[in-house]
């Protein structure tokens, strides 16, 4: 359990960047040339793989690659939808929350082998 946690704090941090790196150029490095803001995201996915790396190699010791995969999609869509309202100052829209339930779908699909095996 404990790798799981540590997995979950990891790929966390390491989205943040991840959503910075790919996203916050939009926004503050507009008028920028495309290459300046490649290379500054760049600079920050760095740190981004830094923290990934290290993160799906703890995972996979307890999780499937699919599970890896799955995590990995849930903490983006709690990290993105954030980074949007807030930072990005995108209007919120319904479109979130079903995204977020066909991610919900995934978890279930996925993990549901591990559901049952936990009960016995």
């Amino acid at each position: 359990m404990r790798e799981i946690g540590l997995t979950i704090g990891l790929l966390s941090i390491s989205n943040v960047f991840m959503t910075f790196a790919w996203y916050a150029h939009l926004k503050d490095l507009s008028t920028k040339p495309w290459l300046v803001a490649a290379l500054i995201s760049w600079g920050i996915a760095f740190f981004e793989y830094m923290l990934q790396v290290p993160a799906n190699r703890i995972g996979f010791n307890v999780l499937s690659l699919g599970q890896l995969k799955i995590l990995q999609e849930v903490i983006t869509l709690s990290i993105f939808v954030p980074f949007s309202l807030f930072y990005m100052k995108e209007p919120l829209k319904l479109d979130y929350l079903w995204a977020g339930l066909c991610i919900l779908g995934a978890v279930y699909f996925i993990f549901r082998g591990n559901m049952a095996n936990a009960g016995s």
